[in-house]
């Protein structure tokens, strides 16, 4: 029988009550952090035509982000190592509206994928800190419940944020909602900086803490499943819009409209799944990192298989959202429960992992949409996300060991 390390410990005295409305601008800031790295996977078909590129190069809106957040996580608490993290949050969140102001009136791509970086460091440094503020704000017996916040912002983005984007760009046009976004983003700031308490930077994440962490039994062959399993979703994930495309109903192909529907409805299995899972992920994470990636593996591959019936795409889409939103939580309480003395390591590590597992999904499925076709990109996607369910349940017996 195997035993789960402490929560981790905050060194600072735990707050007496839960501020409620700190974690709402974490919940806050994280759906309008995700909302805007993803809102070209909706819109991808409108910004290739008015570009005039091709949907895998326009897909590379979402490589940049990742490509930055892959250097910016291991880094930033070295680069800013007393800066509180609260003033850190609200610099984040500036840099971020900064860049959706940007991306709404380039007029070309090259202009855009330089707007996308500054979002990609915004989204780095957020989600890196992210666990050490919660902790500030929830203290340690209340961090699962402070990370179901952030997490919860994340499911709302694809539920309401995405499909939102995509509503908004029919109704109007597509560089009208990176400017909504742009505004809504900058609010934010002023809002982080009044309601979230100051976090001392403590025991920053040097590069030699985050080497000597990955050396920890199991840890390594964590990350990797981790970043696997991330892969697999997002080179499906990346390309839903054309994978959807090709749904077929009793008139014929899908219309926007149904799209959207869809897109909503994967979001919604995504909110659901946050919280159905967030109150027992502390006892089932070991098992439930496992059985995510494979259900996510079978519902991307219906996608694809099941796309004469909408009702088949529309279950699928469903139950792939519900456990997608589960990993979120699952990969949380994993550096919480296996890293609780090294949370910002641990945070850095996480990250990484899903930067660099967009970066390749992006990059790689680009490359298959164009040449191939997204048929062969969700079949890969799935294999890959088997890949990943072993390589964790592998990390998990070691780390028992």
């Amino acid at each position: 029988m195997t035993t789960t390390a402490p929560l981790p410990v905050v060194p600072a005295a735990a707050p007496a009550r839960l501020r409620y409305g700190a974690l709402l601008a974490m919940m806050a800031m994280s759906f309008l952090l995700v909302t805007a790295e993803f809102l070209p996977n909706g819109v991808l078909t409108e910004i290739a035509a008015e570009l005039r590129v091709t949907p895998g190069q326009a897909g590379q809106l979402v490589t940049v982000t990742a490509l930055v957040g892959l250097f910016v996580a291991p880094t930033i608490g070295l680069a800013l190592p007393r800066l509180d993290r609260r003033t850190l949050l609200v610099w984040m969140a500036v840099s971020a509206a900064v860049s959706n102001a940007v991306v709404a009136i380039a007029p070309n791509l090259a202009l855009m994928l330089l707007a996308r970086v500054l979002l990609g460091a915004a989204l780095s440094g957020f989600w890196t800190m992210s666990i050490t503020v919660a902790a500030r704000i929830a203290g340690p017996e209340r961090l699962g419940r402070a990370v179901m916040f952030t997490s919860a912002g994340t499911s709302l983005a694809t539920v309401a944020g995405v499909p939102l984007g995509v509503m908004l760009s029919e109704l109007a046009d597509w560089r009208a909602v990176f400017g909504i976004a742009a505004i809504a983003t900058g609010a934010l700031a002023v809002a982080l900086r009044m309601l979230l308490p100051r976090v001392p930077a403590e025991n920053a994440a040097r590069l030699s803490v985050l080497a000597e962490t990955l050396r920890r039994p199991g840890i390594g062959l964590g990350v990797v499943g981790h970043i696997l399993v991330v892969l697999g979703h997002f080179l499906a994930y990346t390309y839903i819009r054309l994978a959807l495309e090709r749904v077929q109903t009793e008139h014929g192909a899908v219309d926007a409209g149904t799209i959207i529907v869809l897109l909503a409805v994967f979001g919604i299995g995504g909110f659901i799944g946050n919280l159905a899972v967030g109150p027992i992920i502390d006892r089932t994470y070991r098992a439930l990192a496992v059985l995510s990636p494979v259900v996510i593996a079978v519902m991307v591959a219906l996608v694809i298989a099941g796309s004469g019936s909408i009702w088949t795409v529309g279950a699928a889409a469903f139950v792939w959202g519900f456990f997608f939103a589960s990993w979120l939580l699952i990969v949380n309480t994993w550096v919480g429960h296996r890293m609780p003395d090294r949370l910002e390591a641990g945070g850095g590590i996480v990250v990484v992992g899903f930067q660099a597992a967009i970066m390749l999904a992006a990059g790689l499925g680009g490359m298959l949409v164009d040449t191939l076709g997204v048929e062969a990109v969700y079949p890969l996607g799935a294999a890959v996300l088997v890949a990943g369910a072993v390589l964790f349940g592998m990390s998990n017996r070691a780390g028992s060991a």
